[in-house]
């Protein structure tokens, strides 16, 4: 990403048609950011502001956000300043990633009074802070005292003052940059010397085919056009105001920053919040497939251990046909097997009578046969186990927010996870299934874990109806939603039951496909478990473009 100063000010140029308009609502939707809904050229725009540390950005966003019930005491502030305020002007400070609002409005007793909005772009400095036209701060989103912080104190009643950055020329104010380099290092140099030029801003004017300062012309003649563009290069991402030599073709283009913004944020800060939530979760479905492979290996050692059981068998029938040739008191017999007609040295213990020794053989024929079964069942039941898991696994890479709850609730309900205090039941009018149209305008529903797998397999789908799984891949039920699926139905299908599984990011991936009727659930299997006949195997490429195509808006 580089929302540096230069993408600071381009994105100030796309939002001044803002400006005589009328601030109608603000909404705080998390402790970071702040939208403001802005009545401009007859229509409502939603400006949002995010002190975020990782998405610090401003921009115009399409995208609803909860509105908590409960204001917290900052956007309590903000509201009684600046709602009903006209903006005056968007400024920002130099080519820096510091930008000022200013709002004009009246107080409570109808007197015309100036506010001005603060929102500095700083990564983990972020911060949005309100002053009046004296500068003096009446609230900001994040509070410095002097105890925190030495260098300025952010806090209410506390005169504004600008974040000590380094004394940086501006770039729109020079016209040759060679006088700034005296080292080898021109990047380093560059990169210190030059107010709102981020890593990537360097590089690009770096790869001119020209000496430095032509170099830094031909770079500022190219930031006067302005085309939002994409770069997902795993594993990593950039957007910027303009294509990039140095990073080749763009993924994808848009029309305006602010559709470019929403795009990169609305995915990364989905899975910023579902990673967090399901950090927990992720960490304990670990934790468990260690376990039970650990376990795995052990019950496996145990079984081959029951090799012997034959061999204990045999001694014990071998001492009870000879009793009369031995004595208590030795410690080893020669006698014939007389399954192979072969001599064997059968050890024994010379504390024991022959008959103890004989049983004392039994006992471990027997010991070994039942420890033979229970490790056989063990390990067929610690493999379905860790199938179970490593579905889990893979369906943390592909499940949405909403989704987390239900598989927290699935592994409360098998026992792998202990139950919260009044944990109710899920029901089946609570569960969601994510919903698709095929291109041939068919609904295709799709089960992101295994109660979802579940209830669509058992409960919605009918008989009739086609149902599709990844062949010997975890991954989720997906099914058609019709008696007579078209061939782009059934190829549509197919690539979202390949998206939607552990071989999503694979290419020619193996899907099954059966009737509904054919789709079983063992009696006492985990979630999601399903065996299945008369199947046909259809190979796919997932691409998460395709699968975007498909989704119900």
């Amino acid at each position: 990403m580089a929302f540096d100063g230069l993408f600071t000010s381009k994105i100030l140029e796309e939002l001044q048609f803002l400006v005589s308009g009328r601030i109608n609502k603000i909404t705080q939707p998390d402790s970071q950011t702040v939208i403001l809904t802005v009545r401009s050229n007859r229509k409502n725009q939603q400006l949002m502001i995010s002190a975020h540390p990782n998405f610090a950005r401003l921009h115009l966003t399409a995208s609803k956000a909860p509105n908590p019930f409960d204001p917290p005491m900052f956007l309590r502030v903000l509201r009684k300043h600046l709602e009903g305020g006209i903006i005056k002007l968007f400024r920002q400070h130099g080519n820096d990633r510091i930008v000022f609002i200013d709002i004009d409005n009246t107080n409570e007793i109808g007197d015309r009074v100036k506010r001005r909005l603060i929102i500095e772009l700083m990564g983990k400095h972020s911060n949005i802070i309100l002053t009046d036209q004296g500068n003096k701060i009446l609230d900001s989103m994040k509070h410095l005292t002097p105890n925190t912080n030495a260098a300025r104190t952010i806090m209410p009643g506390f005169q504004y003052e600008e974040p000590p950055t380094a004394q940086k020329k501006n770039p729109y104010e020079l016209d040759k940059i060679s006088d700034l380099i005296d080292s080898d290092n021109v990047r380093r140099q560059l990169l210190n010397q030059l107010e709102g030029f981020s890593p990537l801003a360097i590089d690009e004017l770096i790869a001119q085919d020209a000496d430095i300062d032509q170099a830094f012309q031909i770079f500022m003649h190219k930031t006067r056009d302005i085309q939002p563009v994409y770069y997902n290069q795993p594993p990593k991402e950039y957007f910027y105001f303009m294509p990039l030599e140095t990073l080749g073709s763009p993924d994808q283009m848009f029309n305006t920053l602010s559709e470019l913004l929403d795009h990169y944020f609305n995915e990364r800060g989905e899975r910023e919040r579902i990673k967090s939530r399901s950090i927990d979760l992720s960490r304990h479905i670990t934790q468990l497939l260690q376990k039970d492979r650990k376990k795995l290996t052990k019950l496996i050692h145990e079984l081959e251990e029951t090799n012997t059981m034959d061999d204990a068998q045999l001694y014990g029938e071998l001492i009870t046909a000879n009793m009369y040739q031995l004595k208590q008191g030795m410690s080893e017999f020669e006698a014939l097997n007389y399954y192979t007609n072969e001599q064997v040295t059968i050890p024994l213990n010379p504390r024991k009578t022959p008959a103890q020794n004989a049983q004392h053989y039994y006992k471990q024929y027997n010991k070994l046969k039942t420890r033979q079964v229970h490790a056989a069942n063990q390990i067929e039941e610690t493999k379905r186990e860790i199938d179970y898991l490593e579905t889990l696994e893979g369906q943390l890479s592909y499940i949405t927010y909403d989704d987390i709850e239900g598989m927290r609730e699935e592994l409360m309900e098998q026992g792998l996870l202990r139950k919260r205090q009044k944990q109710k039941q899920k029901s089946n009018d609570k569960i969601k299934l994510e919903k698709y149209q095929s291109a041939d305008g068919t609904e295709i529903l799709v089960g992101k874990n295994n109660l979802q797998n579940d209830y669509l397999t058992h409960k919605v789908a009918r008989k009739d109806y086609t149902w599709f799984h990844t062949k010997d891949i975890p991954g989720s039920h997906v099914v058609i939603m019709s008696k007579e699926p078209s061939d782009q139905d059934m190829m549509d299908a197919a690539l979202l039951a390949a998206y939607y599984s552990k071989a999503g990011q694979s290419a020619t991936v193996p899907v099954d496909y059966t009737l509904i009727k054919h789709v079983h659930k063992p009696s006492g299997a985990k979630p999601g478990f399903v065996t299945y006949t008369d199947q046909s195997t259809i190979y796919v490429d997932p691409a998460k473009e395709a699968v975007d195509q498909l989704r119900v808006k």
